[in-house]
C-alpha cells in the first residue's frame, strides 16, 4: 500500500473534495459514487458521508492507496 500526503491550507476539507484534490477520482460524480458504494475508509472506518470534514491527521484509504491529510 502506498501513502500519499495531501496538503490543505484550510481548517478542513470535505471527503469528496479530498479525493478530487488527491487525484484519486476525476470528477465529483466519481467521488460520490465511490463513497456511496462504501469503497472509502476514513481513519479505518467505512465512510458513506461525502461531506465528512477531514482535518490534518485524518487518514483516508481508497483503491489501495492511503491518503494522509496534512
Amino acid at each position: 500500500m502506498a501513502d500519499q500526503s495531501v496538503h490543505i491550507d484550510t481548517e478542513y476539507i470535505k471527503l469528496d473534495s479530498l479525493l478530487k484534490l488527491a487525484g484519486a477520482v476525476m470528477t465529483g460524480g466519481e467521488a460520490k459514487h465511490a463513497i456511496q458504494m462504501s469503497f472509502v475508509r476514513v481513519n479505518g472506518n467505512i465512510c458513506v458521508e461525502r461531506g465528512k470534514k477531514l482535518r490534518p491527521g485524518d487518514v483516508v484509504l481508497f483503491a489501495g492507496i492511503t491518503y494522509v491529510v496534512e
